[in-house]
Order: C-alpha cells, then structure tokens, then sequence
C-alpha cells in the first residue's frame, strides 16, 4: 500500500544534524526537478525577502520563514516525519507507534511538498515554507511543475497495491494516478453526519477532516492492515469501527471516491 499525504504548513526545528543531501532523497528520479525548484527558492529567499515574501504569500509575522528559507542548504535536516506537524500528523503520532508499525509507515507513507515533489517519512529534510499553490517566477506554478516529474516516478513506487490518498486538493491536483493505477487507487473524504428534525445531514469537515484522517492512518499502521484494492480497504477500515461509504467509479480510469461518516468531532 502506498499513501499520498499532504505536508503540514508547520513544521518542526531543527536545531543540529547534518544537511540536506539532495541526492540521499528517495525517488532519484526528482533530484533534477528538485534541484531547480531549491535553487530557485534559496536564490529568492536570500536575495529580496519583500519579494520572496509576496511570492511565497507570507504574512508579516511569518517573514522570518524567508531567511529559513535562504539557508535550506545548510540548514540541519532531520526525518520529514518528524519535521512535519500540525492536525493529520499529531492524529498520525508517528514517535508513539510500535516498531512494526513504524516500519510500515516508512514503507508506505509518501508526503507531497511544493519543494521536493514527495518525500518518504525516512527523508531527512529541513523545515521550509514553500507550499504547491507557489507560483516562482522561474519554474511558474509548483503544482504543474512537479506533474511531469511526479508522472515518471509515482508509478513504480505504487508498485502493483493500493494507493491510498489522503491529500488535500491542491496537492492531489500535482499528481493523479491514471488508467489501471487509478483502478486501485482510493481517495478519503470525512463528512461529519448530525441529525437535524429526523433527517441526517452531512457536512464536509477541514479541522476535523486532517484529524480523522490522522487517526485512521495510524489505526491501519497499528493493526497491520494490508488491503491491496479499494474494496479490501472499505472492509479493513470497517472492521475497525468506521463508518465507510463508497463505490466502484462509474467509469474506467478514474479513482474511488469513500467518504468517512464521522458523527463526532
């Protein structure tokens, strides 16, 4: 199983280790795309930060994040999944897992990021601020510049299991699984369901949504769920007390869709 996660805004300090060594990451096959795209970020960030920070749509009590930024190569690295933080990842709590669950999350979790395409949990990286929604002037939208690279690359990590994708939409649009890939390939949403006069009626969540999806990641991971098809995964994760509604797409190369009724929040 292969699970497409989104980065956290937020993201923790490193403050000793060694640097980045861009070409240590997993997926070589980004190293190039990646290379530009920090080349870019570095030189802007180090030399205008009135720019650097319009482009990057910082506000002003973030403007420290550019300076960060100007030092991503030198700056001390440690695991993306422990620079990463915020709702889904405190919901995930990778540090509290058992060994063998740890050892499936390093297999199977792949994290997107505007500035390294999608990195393993195992990456050592520095915490940045450069989300997929960044337009530089240079690469143009990250969203679209990472498609070609990530269209090369993500299939062999899918290998031939189920891909599980928890993304939120700006980070799902810069890489869809296509034609039989997408057969196998199923994407998450939480709707919070509450009754109203008699009659249930179903919102969608944001907050809440990365926290279900946190907690629904790790409740997998725990019990060792191994569901090679969408269908496999909706029987998994009713066996572990959700509520998992969804169906075969109507039509062929297009992904599930399951929706996760949570009733509490």
């Amino acid at each position: 199983m292969l699970v497409l996660l989104p980065p956290s805004e937020g993201k923790a300090e490193a403050r000793r280790g060694a640097a980045l060594k861009l070409d240590a990451l997993s997926l070589p096959g980004l190293t190039a795309a990646r290379e530009a795209v920090l080349d870019e970020l570095v030189a802007l960030c180090a030399a205008d930060e009135e720019k650097a920070a319009d482009v990057l749509g910082l506000t002003d009590g973030l403007r420290g994040e550019v300076a960060r930024n100007a030092r991503l190569r030198t700056a001390p690295a440690r695991p993306a999944g422990q620079v990463y933080t915020g709702v889904l990842y405190d919901a995930l709590g990778l540090a509290t897992l058992d060994p063998a669950a740890k050892r499936r999350a390093s297999a199977s979790l792949l994290v997107f990021s505007g500035l390294w395409g999608a990195v393993r949990i195992g990456d050592r990286i520095p915490p940045y601020r450069c989300s997929m929604g960044v337009r530089l002037p240079a690469a143009g939208p990250l969203g679209a510049y990472w498609r070609g690279p990530l269209d090369a690359a993500l299939p062999a990590a899918a290998g031939r299991g189920l891909v599980l994708d928890l993304r939120s939409s700006a980070y799902a649009a810069a890489w869809r699984p296509r034609g039989e890939l997408a057969a196998r390939t199923a994407a998450v949403r939480v709707l919070h369901a509450t009754v109203v006069d008699g009659v249930e009626k179903r919102s969608v969540v944001s907050h809440f949504n990365k926290a279900t999806k946190g907690r629904l990641l790790r409740d997998l991971l725990t019990a060792g769920a191994r569901p090679r098809t969408p269908e496999q995964l909706v029987t998994a994760l009713r066996d572990l007390g959700y509520r998992v509604e969804g169906e075969a797409p109507r039509r062929a190369g297009q992904p599930w869709q399951l929706d996760v009724v949570v009733t509490e929040l």
